[in-house]
């Protein structure tokens, strides 16, 4: 029975990631501004001539340092998260598997596909229990370090990062901005609807899976 719900909860998360991964391409394919994180990641992209990516992974492996070094723990989930969501970003646009459009109509409500992928995304990742993304953890351990409010620490971080990003020559545009306003509630509204409150996930981190080990290879040598 362990072993079908690991195997269930792994399948689920990596088709989390994977409809998250298809939501960001949507958005990046839209053309009409991206995400905060992506707009760095296009504009390291952009100077690097790395694939976008390829930019989610790497800066998903620097902020995962961060993240360590601040004392933020980490799961499985947040290892499968840097690593597969930029790897399916690029086999989705490599391929062309998501249409782009010429129309600005077309356009837009391919952007509000995108947000709609990324709340289910977060909503089958999220639920397994193994840990948030690195960039949610990030805020998380700001916020505990900091005595600030979430909106607070959320928001300084993606004003950094598009800013960084736009010089870089990512993509900012209206697209950005209604993103930063309705994602949130588009969320809401979809995990309402999926009976799926996020607060009351209980997540299970690799420590934990370290101190279990121990204590088994601490048992055993009793038994010797």
């Amino acid at each position: 029975m362990k072993l079908k719900t690991t195997s269930f909860n792994v399948l689920r998360l990596v088709l989390g990631l994977f409809v998250f991964a298809a939501g960001s391409v949507c958005v990046l394919n839209a053309a009409i501004g991206v995400a905060p994180w992506d707009v760095l990641h296009q504009g390291v992209s952009n100077v690097t001539g790395i694939t976008v990516g390829r930019a989610n992974i790497y800066s998903g492996v620097i902020i995962i340092v961060i993240d360590i070094l601040l004392g933020q723990a980490i799961g499985w989930g947040t290892l499968a998260n840097m690593y597969l969501i930029g790897t399916f970003i690029d086999l989705l646009m490599l391929n062309s598997l998501i249409p782009s459009f010429e129309s600005f109509v077309a356009n837009l409500i391919l952007l509000f596909v995108g947000i709609v992928l990324h709340g289910l995304g977060v909503y089958l990742y999220i639920a397994v229990g193994w840990g948030a993304g690195p960039r949610d953890g990030l805020m998380v351990v700001l916020t505990n370090r900091t005595g600030k409010s979430v909106r607070l620490i959320k928001s300084s971080i993606e004003v950094c990062v598009v800013a960084v990003g736009f010089l870089l020559g990512g993509n900012l545009g209206v697209g950005t901005v209604i993103m930063a306003i309705l994602s949130g509630p588009i969320w809401q509204y979809l995990f309402k609807l999926l009976n799926f409150n996020v607060s009351t996930v209980e997540h299970r981190f690799i420590q934990d899976d370290i101190l279990l080990l121990k204590e088994k290879f601490i048992k055993a040598d009793d038994v010797n």
